[in-house]
């Protein structure tokens, strides 16, 4: 991740061109340099299934820590912790564990794409998070999320068009485990920030500095994801360096150094059909790669067209957490950046989106974001002022 220093930016008022701005402010704030990879993601999906295999079929206490005596519930059931330390060395038990191990896990295995793989439908993650629907504001309320992106996305969406390949090879061929991953949802997305977070406790519970704060994971605001893509501190700030030209040798002429469709059926011109490696190309001014083109982004927020209008001045966003009930209206979160299907206009870090939260596509894909603590700017520094 990198560091995001607090500033200012002007956000539209209006979905429209021509609409007027406003000044708004974010504070401080850590964002991953790249987006999410289908390594990164994987990782997920192999914790959840090591969790189904050792909670509902192994059921052998040499993969829990001691007991505490910790119970939960009404019936007092004890708690138990897995050890990951342990099954990280085998990890995942699908595929590294002895041949006995395996032969217990029969029962969470399925056939996809040729390959005998844990069942998509038992790979499910259960969270707690804030809830935000106007009724139970500030409340803790669990959900839970099958977290297998969707494989068949590229077909899905590309009808008429031949996909198999990808269908077939971009998840779990090592070929693609640098590109960003796509076939999430919203929900998806939200909850891998949530692990990420359960991650991140592990690898700080032994440092003094950092084990009393409380860190975590979530996917960017709107107003966080639009200030890190244009990269800079200041409105009158100009953003000549948050897109990157080359020269094309054959025609001497300029063009964006980005992965977007470059006009009608121009898939390759920018050096590949379908998505990139995730560093790709050059990074902005602080450090970021492919704001724009790769892959949209899912951002937290929910949509609406004049949204800026609604939100704060100060860290704005319009939170909304959408039940299977609402209608698709209150379903739309934001999405962002422009990707490897787009034309040059969704490439704008002011251009926003939306799709459905529950739908994913061969094109969105997401990166997450973590709250940073303020570090003073030069404006705080002592200074010595001219005798007038």
């Amino acid at each position: 991740m990198v560091y995001i220093p607090s500033g200012t930016f002007q956000y539209k008022l209006l979905d429209d061109d021509k609409a007027e701005k406003r000044n708004v402010s974010v504070s401080a704030f850590f964002i991953d340099k790249t987006e999410v990879t289908n390594k990164q993601y994987q990782a997920f999906v192999n914790w959840v299934a090591d969790s189904v295999a050792i909670t509902d079929y192994l059921h052998d206490d040499a993969f829990y820590l001691p007991a505490t005596g910790a119970t939960v519930g009404k019936g007092g059931k004890e708690i138990r912790l897995i050890d990951w330390d342990k099954v990280n060395k085998i990890s995942p038990l699908w595929k590294k564990a002895p041949a006995d191990v395996k032969e217990k896990l029969a029962g969470m295995m399925t056939m996809i794409n040729g390959q005998r793989v844990p069942d998509p439908a038992q790979m499910n993650y259960r969270f707690y998070y804030v809830r935000m629907d106007g009724e139970k504001n500030n409340q803790y309320v669990m959900d839970t999320v099958g977290v297998y992106p969707n494989e068949h996305v590229w077909s899905t969406d590309f009808p008429n068009a031949q996909m198999t390949v990808m269908d077939a090879n971009y998840f779990g061929n090592k070929i693609y485990e640098y590109n960003p991953v796509v076939g999430v949802t919203w929900k998806q997305a939200r909850a891998y920030t949530d692990w990420r977070g359960t991650q991140l406790k592990v690898l700080i519970r032994n440092n003094p500095n950092l084990k009393n704060f409380k860190l975590s994971f979530s996917l960017p605001t709107e107003a966080q994801w639009q200030y890190a893509a244009e990269a800079k501190l200041d409105p009158a700030d100009t953003i000549e360096r948050t897109v990157k030209t080359i020269v094309d040798k054959t025609t001497g002429k300029e063009k964006l150094s980005l992965n977007f469709k470059q006009g009608e059926g121009a898939y390759a011109s920018d050096g590949s059909t379908f998505t990139l490696p995730v560093t790709s190309y050059t990074p902005n001014a602080f450090g970021i790669y492919n704001m724009a083109g790769n892959v949209s982004e899912w951002t937290l927020d929910a949509f609406s067209p004049s949204a800026s209008q609604l939100v704060n001045d100060l860290n704005p966003a319009l939170l909304y957490d959408a039940t299977d009930k609402d209608s698709p209206l209150l379903k739309r979160k934001v999405v962002r950046g422009g990707s490897w299907k787009d034309n040059g206009e969704m490439l704008n870090s002011d251009t926003r989106s939306f799709e459905d939260q529950g739908n994913a596509h061969s094109y969105i894909g997401f990166r997450c974001v973590m709250a940073a603590f303020e570090l003073p700017g030069e404006q705080v520094k002592t200074r010595k002022y001219a005798k007038r």
